[in-house]
């Protein structure tokens, strides 16, 4: 029996030597990528600024933090475009559509940006309220506050295309009246009942995402080294890579905006609205979308909302254009924005009358 201890307590010593081998030459690999980071040329365009900044109070008394930018040539903008960003990300997620959008003349737009409660800038959500009915009613009350009149596009990227669904479910009004185009950006409207559809990675049934948290938030004990501190940093790093974008070869700049957005995103925060994936399901709501022009866009590098979600969107939507977008993951916007950026051009000039819907 003391030897079978030995042999065990052997095995599992060279297999607990062996991880920690292969854990610091991961660290040392991206070690060495990520110091580049500041060395290389700063592909990333500089963030606009914004014309305004301000708080809006959501209906249980969260403060909303938003941002507005108008046209930058000063001329008149024809509509308002409000972009809405997804699950543990913040307004900078639309990096390249800020700056794409400003300078748009066929049409000019205003758009309005701003932070999902709990996330970047915006207050602190209870965590009965982080639900996505709950985003729904937030996005109406930066509707109402931004733009009280006029016409309206609504962009959504993952968690951002739900909470648009939850407002067409809940005002279906709207999208007949002022909401003339909707983009949905690799983003799903439910995986019950829908025979055929893989599940979404973005579950709390899926055990890759609660773990991304934990490692998110862990910091070694005072008496750890610098260096146990860093590998934990260094595996978060790799993990966000490998999960939200599709080419591992995506300019760390990239991920490194997308590391710093999910870093600033607390461990509570995460699982406050991890729990509400599972029970989303609004393919009834899409029918409030009838009037409305609309991009479905996807990708086919996405490992957390699959292609097949776009599909399954764009099929109960009659006015819809469907975009697979090769080679990308979930962050479509920040690794392909060109693509991404013509499609969203397109639309704006769509629901301005100026292109037939091909």
């Amino acid at each position: 029996m003391k030897s079978a201890k030995w042999i065990a307590g052997g095995v599992l010593g060279a297999a607990a030597g062996t991880a920690l081998v292969a854990g610091r030459a991961y660290h040392n690999r991206i070690s060495e990528v990520r110091k580049h980071v500041t060395e290389l040329p700063d592909d990333l365009p500089a963030l606009l600024s914004a014309d305004r900044e301000y708080t809006i109070t959501a209906d249980d008394g969260v403060a909303l933090s938003v941002e507005e930018v108008d046209p930058a040539d000063g001329g008149a903008p024809e509509f308002t475009v409000i972009l809405i960003h997804g699950y543990t990300l913040d307004r900078r997620s639309w990096l390249y559509q800020r700056n794409e959008l400003a300078h748009s003349t066929a049409p000019r737009v205003r758009q309005v940006l701003f932070d999902l409660r709990s996330h970047g800038r915006s207050g602190r959500s209870p965590r009965s309220a982080c639900t996505i009915e709950q985003l729904g009613r937030d996005l109406h009350s930066v509707l109402r506050a931004a733009a009280p009149e006029g016409r309206i596009v609504l962009l959504g990227h993952s968690l951002g295309g739900m909470t648009i669904m939850a407002l067409a479910e809940e005002h279906p009004e709207l999208f007949a009246d002022r909401i003339c185009g909707v983009a949905f950006l690799n983003t799903s409207a439910g995986d019950i009942g829908r025979s055929g559809l893989p599940k979404p990675l973005l579950s709390r049934r899926n055990p890759i995402m609660p773990v991304a948290g934990v490692l998110s938030r862990w910091e070694p004990s005072a008496l750890a080294v610098d260096r146990g501190r860093e590998m934990s940093r260094n595996l978060v790093w790799g993990l966000t890579r490998k999960l939200a974008f599709g080419d591992e070869a995506v300019k760390p700049e990239l991920v490194e905006l997308m590391y710093m957005m999910i870093r600033a995103t607390s461990f509570e925060v995460m699982t406050d609205f991890l729990a509400v994936f599972g029970a989303h399901n609004r393919y009834a709501a899409l029918a409030g979308l009838q009037y409305a022009k609309a991009l479905v866009l996807g990708a086919d590098g996405d490992r957390l909302i699959q292609f097949q979600h776009s599909e399954a969107i764009a099929a109960l939507l009659p006015d819809a254009e469907l975009v697979q977008v090769e080679g990308s993951g979930h962050v479509t916007m920040l690794e392909q924005p060109k693509r991404v950026n013509e499609h969203l051009l397109d639309l704006l000039a769509q629901c301005a009358g100026a292109l037939p819907r091909r």
